[in-house]
């Protein structure tokens, strides 16, 4: 295989209805990479006013599972990549799930071993090594074509011994050239290619049959997909150029490897690797239109100096030919950066909406809010959106607010913050608080400033952390004096007896 960094040749497809599609095997977990492949073909679907098709690849009855496939729909349906053709919206090719599809893979088959383009093959992989043990060559080097020219003896030899036969592709005598709409002029040289299996001895047909005839039957123009899958590119661009002979495609789409996603320390992430996995990075608090946007930086961006967009920003200007060759890493901290930006961008009542489902999650709130506590997210969610990076810190930062008086409990950091003053503290801001009626905000920051910061001389910056210490029971929490003002007087100063009792 030989690279030339030629520009990428467009063929026909310019000229005709852009059509692709997403074909994931339903096994596991939605992770990022998979996720990205689908973002890159629904952007250049709905960038060309093209065609989105959604089929699924369930035909590995041992590893697919509805499950997974329900979790596909699940994490499609969350970002909003929807699909103009496919699996539960149908469509002029249907059905679009493999394993109902097996009658027109058999009549592909037939037809293809009747045009002489596929043929059946009887040796054994024992066989194979043991020809090229005796030709000297290493015996690992795979199928040597050796059953393409078998005599009618041979095959009823082979029959009467019981043995049943693989099909495989005649691959051409010519080299093959993949013209990548990323990587340009690939040239895979004639005879580097092996004869390859399409249809297993019991009559199953391969990944290898089943995709190319599923985009040649379904009119696929632009095939977006891993880098991992180029090396069986020119293997279907020869089945293709035989499916076209036949009638059963129009052409041969034009082909564009995603580049690789890489995790830590530049090894490729695997679906293991947490960061990985799509609801996980959706139960940690990120959005739609912030992981939408990351995972569009893992191969293409806006402009050189603009990492944020929205994905009507990425519609309008996506182009698959500026999609970049080089591995790209994922960076959990810029994407949570990222994400941070469109938490931000959010509007404050959408924003106060997305904080419930993480409030529940963590049992913050129960199924239904009360009224209190409707009332106390509405007046607490601005004072944190600023502050947040993922939905997922909602817990943390605002479930002092929705916590019984005697159930705040002090976390550690924050108690071995509190300085031996911090009881003279409490007692000065329970001294100023007690006779205050007016407990809104603005008074509440100016009577604590009069008996702390001018009353015992300390610092403004050092002056309130043993109050805020005491209503939330953490170091860090939304602001104090609109804090104190949400929970009321009474609350309040509850909590701050109970902290000066405990400190004497």
């Amino acid at each position: 295989m030989t690279e030339k960094p030629v520009p990428p040749a467009t063929a026909t497809a310019t000229s005709s209805p852009v059509r692709v599609r997403f074909c994931p095997s339903p096994t596991g977990t939605p992770h990022v990479g998979l996720i990205r492949t689908a973002l890159f073909n629904w952007a250049h679907a709905r960038h060309t006013g093209g065609t989105m098709v959604f089929r699924v690849e369930d035909t590995d009855t041992q590893r697919d599972s509805e499950e997974s496939y329900q979790q596909l729909l699940e994490a499609l349906a969350w970002l909003g990549i929807d699909w103009d053709e496919g699996v539960e919206t149908g469509g002029p090719h249907a059905p679009y799930r493999q394993s109902q599809r097996l009658d027109v893979y058999r009549d592909v088959a037939a037809r293809l071993l009747e045009h002489g383009a596929v043929y059946e093959a009887y040796s054994t992989p024992e066989e194979v090594e043991a020809r090229h043990r005796a030709a000297g060559r290493d015996p690992k080097l795979g199928y040597d074509n050796y059953d393409r020219d078998l005599t009618e003896e041979q095959v009823a030899a082979h029959r009467a011994e019981g043995r049943e036969p693989v099909l495989r592709l005649r691959m051409p005598d010519e080299d093959i050239v993949v013209r990548d709409m990323i990587r340009g002029e690939i040239v895979f040289k004639a005879g580097s290619i092996p004869d390859y299996v399409v249809v297993r001895a019991n009559g199953q047909p391969l990944y290898t049959l089943t995709n190319p005839v599923d985009d040649a039957l379904m009119e696929i123009s632009h095939v977006l997909r891993g880098e991992d899958l180029l090396s069986s590119t020119p293997r279907q661009i020869a089945l293709f150029q035989v499916l076209v002979e036949l009638g059963v495609a129009q052409r041969v789409p034009e082909y564009g490897h995603l580049p690789y996603v890489m995790g830590e320390g530049n090894k490729k992430l695997s679906k293991r690797d947490p960061e990985s996995s799509l609801f996980h990075l959706r139960d940690s608090g990120f959005v739609p239109e912030g992981l939408l946007n990351y995972l569009a930086l893992l191969g293409w961006s806006l402009s050189a100096d603009e990492d944020v967009f929205s994905v009507e920003q990425l519609v309008a200007h996506f182009d698959v030919h500026d999609v970049l060759a080089n591995p790209a890493r994922f960076d959990l901290k810029k994407a949570t950066a990222i994400n941070g930006t469109h938490v931000r961008m959010l509007e404050p009542a959408d924003f106060r909406d997305r904080l419930v489902p993480y409030l529940q999650a963590a049992g913050v709130l129960g199924e239904t809010l009360t009224e209190r506590e409707a009332a106390i997210l509405d007046e607490a969610a601005p004072l944190v959106q600023e502050r947040m990076n993922l939905l997922g810190e909602a817990p943390e930062l605002l479930s002092f607010l929705f916590t019984a008086d005697d159930a705040i409990e002090v976390a550690d950091d924050a108690r071995k913050q509190l300085k031996d003053s911090a009881g003279d503290v409490l007692r000065a801001a329970l001294g100023a608080l007690d006779p205050l009626e007016d407990w809104s905000a603005a008074s509440l920051e100016a009577a604590l400033r009069e008996a702390i910061v001018d009353g015992l001389g300390i610092k403004p910056r050092l002056a309130f952390g043993p109050v805020r210490t005491a209503v939330s029971g953490r170091r860090i929490s939304p602001p104090l004096f609109e804090s104190l003002e949400i929970l009321g007087k009474d609350s309040s100063l509850t909590r701050i007896r109970s902290l000066a009792a405990q400190l004497g």
